[in-house]
């Protein structure tokens, strides 16, 4: 108690710990329905802190004092806010050191201010001083045009001065005139002499300001009129404003004397504001001309290339004509030059009859691999793989010998297919899918490698097979023809390094080269749907490198190439020639055989695909696919001229093969020069899905004699539009064929006279055209027959019959002596006087003896 009476000793008496700071009070709140709450409410006062307690001495326990009241404040304040006292300190911190930072970004913002404008400030005074020197050297030019502008007027005062006045009083100028005295002014001339003078000295002055130029007047005002203006100078935007337009001029003039003509790139169809902006021509013009021409045509009208072609020659310019298909010229780029060819692998396609041992020996194939031991064994997720054999050398081989893409790739006239392998089984010999494949071969082009499997089979007889081979033109190398053989055996891997060396040896022979340093191209060998993958294709190059990030287009599907993956799965950042990968990225799975190529940019992709779009549209609109392989279809082609020879193409299936060669002899015998119907493909056997395909790309009908087709190819049949037909009669089948081929002849035309009639006069209808009213002299008319125009016995148009009418009824045959009107089909040019003779073209069909 006596420290604290201390302190209040040295505070002067005052007790700041007793001071009452809180009034309690009472306010009624009011709430819905009635509700009312009396609230307690306390009012806190600070204790002002004035400066002259501070100034006083502090006492001895003030300090302890004031800290112990700060620390019951925070203790009050951290349980009032449910916080502990460090937690608040720390808070309080936290907000102290976010105030320093606003206060520190506002004086970095006010420094930035005060920069931002001193430099505004240097700025204007540059922009001041710039425009200040402009102005000082035009008023400098102004008072010198000014000043020879005086000295002119007055050497023609000079000149213009009587001869009685003294020599002294012309040689002067004007403001010397006026600083003379009376009596020397009363001595060189009279008043109106002075007059006239000083007249001629206002008219130096405003023509001085005059040929500064009228127009720096400026606005013409009361205080400008009374006033002086001599030194009115003309703004720095009216001089800008001249510069400009005399640059204007002097361009303007440049551009019509140098107008050169260009080269106009005309599409089939184009507006007419694209072709002025091609020809740089107003649109305008172009629009003007087309009204002196008589055609009322807008700019955002459709006019033909015929059309564009005589308005831009009108114009000057130069045209090149292209069309929608012109997108894809220069598609496959330039031909490689032969010093960047490199040897690249051989693609070969295993093909066979069933149980021939393929699989197998495909398994066998790939046990040579020398990559399968690293990569812990081959899993094969594509139709296409490529092995590396002990030499180092590498071959690609595809998957199966049925495969669609292979019939695919020979329709679309592809070479992707290098070497074909012929696996024949030593204890079957050759079979019918034997025969087919072989088929393929030829019809695909390549050479055939004839590998004699099963070998290891105490039954194999691998002579026979070779023999069989001679009856459908495969003649071995052992018997004198150019076909290598090999015997082998894919159980014990028997003959597999002489295949290798075969196959090497007959690409050594192809000498097959690409160009690996240019833009990929292929083929799509199959494509697919993947769950989680999209569309995935499988693709075989043939020249360049295919990379990650390439702008891919394969038929009407385009896209980026995501992802390249190889036949083991693995990721692959880029593919060589002849590698077969799977491609991730498009945006549609493209059909097996078409070619793929890699373009510049998405623009380049979009603009093929969308025109390949637009053209496969056109062709399933205007031809039925249902009919593509039917004879009726086959019969249109023949007649509009689309097949040049006359061959009837046949896929032919039989029950025996006895009954096969005596159809095709019978076939044979039935052909004649003219029209021939050709066997590409017979066999024994039930109708395959390889045979729908075959007929397919040959656009050819099956025959099919005592067999029929399994669901699977019955399916694709309908699907691709081929027609099977079934005989069980071989009589019937030659029928049919005869009359096809004897459809396929062209008929005998043979003209027969119908009568003549007069026209007696012409009628000019509305909506119809002239009309010729005639009287028949001579035999009949029918309705639509042949007629001819004569005119003095000489034909001057043939044509046919249009109208044929009796008063208003159209009818079907006038007879001799009766009247009729008749009028022509897009022909008009008849008289009076004219004669008609009707006559009527009969077709006769020829038939094969």
């Amino acid at each position: 108690m006596s420290d604290n009476n201390d302190q209040g000793n040295n505070t002067g008496g005052r007790k700041p710990l007793t001071v009452p700071r809180k009034t309690a009070g009472t306010v009624k709140q009011s709430f819905s329905h009635g509700r009312s709450k009396s609230v307690v409410v306390e009012t806190k006062k600070r204790r002002p802190v004035t400066a002259e307690a501070g100034k006083g001495p502090a006492a001895p326990g003030a300090q302890p004092a004031a800290a112990d009241s700060m620390e019951a404040k925070l203790v009050a304040l951290a349980s009032k806010l449910g916080i502990t006292v460090d937690e608040l300190k720390a808070r309080q911190k936290v907000l102290e050191q976010r105030k320093a930072e606003e206060a520190a970004r506002a004086k970095d913002n006010e420094r930035e201010r005060e920069a931002q404008d001193r430099l505004r400030s240097e700025q204007e005074r540059k922009v001041q001083v710039v425009r200040e020197r402009e102005e000082a050297e035009a008023r400098r030019r102004a008072e010198e045009e000014a000043r020879k502008a005086t000295e002119a007027a007055a050497r023609e005062r000079t000149d213009r001065a009587p001869k009685t006045a003294r020599p002294a009083a012309a040689t002067p100028a004007a403001p010397v005139i006026e600083e003379t005295d009376d009596a020397s002014r009363n001595k060189r001339g009279s008043k109106p002499a002075r007059d006239d003078r000083a007249e001629r000295a206002r008219e130096a002055a405003a023509k001085s300001r005059g040929d500064a130029g009228e127009r720096r007047r400026g606005k013409l005002t009361i205080a400008s009129a009374l006033g002086d203006d001599a030194d009115r100078q003309r703004s720095l935007a009216s001089v800008r404003r001249a510069r400009e337009r005399e640059r204007e001029r002097r361009i303007g003039g440049s551009e019509q004397r140098e107008k050169v003509a260009i080269e106009v790139i005309l599409p089939e169809t184009i507006t007419l504001q694209d072709l002025a902006g091609r020809m740089n021509e107003r649109v305008a013009d172009v629009v003007k001309f087309m009204f002196k021409q008589g055609e009322m045509l807008r700019g955002n009208d459709i006019i033909d290339a015929d059309m564009a072609e005589l308005i831009a020659n009108e114009f000057g310019h130069t045209v090149r004509r292209v069309s929608e298909s012109d997108v894809e010229i220069g598609l496959e780029g330039a031909a490689d030059d032969v010093s960047d060819l490199q040897p690249r692998p051989p693609i070969v396609t295993i093909m066979g009859h069933v149980d021939h041992g393929k699989t197998s020996l495909l398994d066998a194939l790939r046990k040579t691999d020398v990559a399968s031991g690293e990569a812990g064994g081959i899993t094969q997720h594509i139709g296409a793989y490529q092995v590396q054999l002990k030499s180092g050398e590498r071959i690609t081989f595809l998957d199966t010998p049925g495969h669609a893409a292979f019939t695919a790739m020979r329709a679309r006239g592809a070479n992707a297919t290098d070497i074909a392998i012929l696996v024949v089984a030593a204890d079957d010999s050759v079979m019918p899918q034997t025969i087919e494949s072989i088929n393929h071969a030829k019809a695909a082009g390549v050479p055939i490698i004839v590998a004699v499997n099963k070998c290891d089979l105490h039954d194999a007889n691998p002579d026979k097979v070779l023999t069989d081979l001679l009856q459908h033109d495969i003649q071995v190398e052992s018997m004198g023809g150019v076909t290598q053989a090999v015997q082998v055996s894919a159980k014990t891997g028997f003959g597999l390094d002489e295949l290798t060396d075969a196959i090497t040896l007959q690409a050594e022979v192809l000498e097959l080269k690409a160009n690996p340093d240019r833009q990929a191209d292929g083929v799509v060998i199959e494509s697919k749907l993947d769950k989680g993958r999209g569309p995935v294709a499988t693709v075989l190059i043939k020249r360049g490198t295919l990379k990650r990030g390439d702008i891919v287009v394969a038929g009407a599907s385009w896209g980026k190439v995501r992802a390249l993956v190889d036949e083991r799965g693995q990721q692959l950042p880029d593919a060589g020639p002849s590698l077969p990968v799977e491609v991730l990225g498009l945006d549609g799975a493209p059909d097996p055989g078409e070619a793929f190529v890699v373009v510049e940019n998405e623009a380049r992709a979009r603009e093929i695909t969308e025109y390949r779009d637009r053209h496969k549209r056109q062709v399933a609109g205007n031809a039925s696919v249902a009919a593509r392989a039917s004879l009726d279809q086959l019969m249109n082609r023949l007649k509009d001229g689309a097949i040049e020879t006359r061959e009837l193409p046949v896929v032919l299936k039989g029950d025996v093969q006895g009954s096969v060669e005596a159809i095709s002899m019978s076939l044979d015998k039935v052909s004649t020069e003219e029209v021939r119907a050709k066997v590409i493909h017979g066999a024994v056997g039930g109708i395959s899905e390889s045979d729908v395909l075959l007929a397919r790309s040959s656009n050819a009908p099956i025959f099919a004699f005592n067999v029929r087709a399994n669901k699977q190819a019955r399916d694709l049949a309908e699907r691709e539009g081929v027609e099977i037909r079934y005989y069980s009669v071989i009589y019937d089948l030659i029928d049919d064929v005869k009359a096809t081929l004897s459809g396929m002849l062209a008929p005998e035309k043979r003209e027969t006279f119908l009568g003549y009639a007069d026209i007696l006069e012409v009628f000019n209808i509305t909506k119809v055209g002239k009309v010729a009213g005639c009287r028949i002299s001579e035999g009949k008319v029918l309705r639509g027959c042949g007629v001819r125009l004569l005119r003095d016995n000489v034909v001057i148009h043939e044509g046919k019959l249009k109208t044929l009418k009796r008063f208003k009824d159209e009818v079907n045959e006038v007879n001799a002596g009766m009247e009729c009107g008749m009028a022509f089909e897009r022909y008009e040019d008849i008289r009076v006087g004219d004669k008609i003779e009707c006559f009527q073209v009969e077709e006769i069909a020829r038939t094969l003896a």
